[in-house]
């Protein structure tokens, strides 16, 4: 039977599903335009203090509700791809690199939304409503893992494509309390940024700008509320004589063991959640509640075509640990470029993953490189493993391009959440340019290159980046949403995160989600 309601009597205007940079936008303009609004988040309130101090307190860092781990960096392993996201209230924002940068125009000119608006012309505006936001500052120092970038710049012969980035930090007094920076005073005091590199672990200094502490900080003064620990399992359409009239929102618990379900009536749905949490469920949600959906859901899905290698240094007079997360890049050429990234000191967690980096066809090729290495490298390699203090003399290189290939994620018959190629060649760790680049950069800071395990012995990239999978289009049958978000066939229901994503960016796609946000909450008119 259909569900049906009084269509006066809706529980809040707009429920959105996530609290990631599409949910925080949406929340605060929607406040605004004087919307009941309510942000349903499966992850954890994190507050400055809250934060694991270094990454090997798995509880606090990582996301894994079977083991009774909370944190707030969520690792899913596909056959395709690993990749790390965010979870928690701020989601993304609370374990990013704090970079945000402008994609080039090849972005806005490809992909499934090409021709819907001229994208860099529209969005220009909001990208820089969106940099005010989020309180973007160039990073003004450099330090041992950024100066060994510049040298490797001035090597190749491309110092003119150095740069200091453009982060989302308070670079205020160091551990010196201040009245709100950004708002006028309607937001956060906050403390100036230390240089302790513990951006991905979580900003335990107060001068991260993450969006518990611009968008959703607002949005609550301006009445939204925010569920935290709560995880959506069901949308159910509320029809009035086969009109489609609001939605049904289902959630239980997610952190406790006796998850008893609640639901509340909307008029409008925003999907939040990121690919790892909008796509799935409305996969789930195709096969019974929601049938219309475009059979484009799940396609599409980016990679940024990405690698992420670290390099160890022998040499203990450096400190890699020291900066912000991310305080370097480099343009190595055209479709490319190279970010260097850190962990604060004490983070060692990940050097129980990495192996001796290697490439080659196959798994038997790559043991085998990987085990000659060890054997000609056995003195550095365990200083690496046992010695030396690992983020404090580790580096990761983030290398990312422009170059496009897409995969598929689908639902299976077990329910499972799988991946497969859709469009190019598959993903892989092994980009020729990105080993040569490790390797140039091993020489100059005297170390040794490593690399995820998965890597190595199946083939399987990580990102930190996933796009895509309810990308825009002109109809159903190129996209599942339309050029303002909305979803074919389901009115007042919205996609607002990574997976609207409908081009690689190339570059990390948080201030691009924020920009489509603020103009997707620009086409929704005020409550009368």
């Amino acid at each position: 039977m259909k569900a049906k309601a009084n269509l006066m009597s809706y529980d809040y205007d707009y429920i959105i599903i996530g609290s990631g940079f599409g949910g925080s936008v949406s929340a605060l303009r929607l406040a605004e335009k004087g919307y009941k609004v309510l942000v349903i988040e499966k992850g954890k309130w994190y507050r400055q203090n809250d934060f694991a101090k270094t990454n090997w307190n798995l509880r606090k860092w990582l996301w894994m509700p079977f083991l009774g781990f909370y944190g707030i960096m969520k690792i899913s392993f596909f056959r395709h791809v690993t990749i790390l996201s965010g979870t928690g209230v701020g989601g993304g924002s609370l374990v990013y690199a704090n970079t945000l940068p402008v994609p080039k125009s090849t972005f806005y000119k490809s992909g499934s939304w090409a021709g819907l608006a001229d994208w860099e012309t529209e969005l220009k505006p909001y990208y820089q409503k969106a940099l005010k936001m989020l309180g973007v500052s160039k990073n003004p120092k450099l330090f041992d893992g950024d100066l060994a970038l510049q040298q490797l710049a001035n090597e190749i012969g491309r110092s003119d494509e150095f740069e200091h980035p453009d982060v989302a930090i308070f670079f205020g007094k160091e551990n010196e309390l201040t009245k709100d920076p950004y708002f006028e005073g309607d937001g956060p005091d906050r403390s100036g940024c230390t240089f302790c590199g513990g951006c991905i672990t979580g900003c335990r200094q107060n001068a991260k700008n993450t969006l518990d502490k611009n968008y959703l900080f607002l949005a609550q003064k301006k009445g939204a509320e925010i569920l935290a620990e709560q995880e959506v399992y069901q949308v159910e359409p509320i029809r009035d004589n086969d009109e489609l009239k609001a939605y049904r929102v289902s959630f239980r618990a997610k952190t406790i063991f006796l998850k008893n379900s609640k639901s509340f009536t909307s008029k409008g749905v925003i999907f939040s959640g990121g690919v790892l949490g909008s796509v799935k469920l409305l996969l789930k949600l195709q096969k019974s509640l929601l049938p219309n959906l475009s059979a484009m859901l799940g396609d599409d899905i980016r990679t940024n075509n990405e690698t992420l290698l670290s390099v160890s240094s022998l040499n203990q007079e450096k400190d890699l640990s020291k900066g912000v997360a991310i305080g370097s890049l480099l343009h190595t050429d055209e479709n490319s470029h190279l970010e260097v990234v850190r962990y604060a000191e004490g983070s060692g967690f990940w050097k129980l993953l990495h192996l001796p980096l290697s490439s080659g066809k196959n798994v038997m090729i790559r043991i085998f490189k990987m085990v000659g290495q060890l054997f000609r490298n056995f003195g550095p390699y365990f200083k690496i493993y046992f010695v030396n203090p690992w983020a404090k003399s580790t580096t990761v290189l983030l290398f990312m391009q422009t170059i496009d290939s897409t995969l598929r994620f689908k639902t299976n018959r077990l329910g499972g959440f799988v991946s497969r190629v859709s469009k190019g060649k598959k993903p892989h760790p092994f980009i020729p340019e990105s080993i040569a680049l490790t390797k140039k950069y091993s020489e100059i800071i005297e170390g040794k290159a490593t690399s995820f395990m998965l890597e190595t012995f199946a083939g399987i990239p990580s990102t930190a980046h996933i796009l895509g999978g309810a990308v825009m289009g002109k109809d159903a049958s190129e996209g599942v949403i339309n050029k303002n978000n909305e979803v074919f066939g389901y009115p007042h229901m919205y996609v607002i995160d990574g997976s609207m994503i409908s081009a690689n960016p190339g570059v990390n796609p948080a201030l691009s989600i924020t920009a489509i946000a603020e103009r997707a909450m620009d086409q929704i008119p005020d409550k009368k």
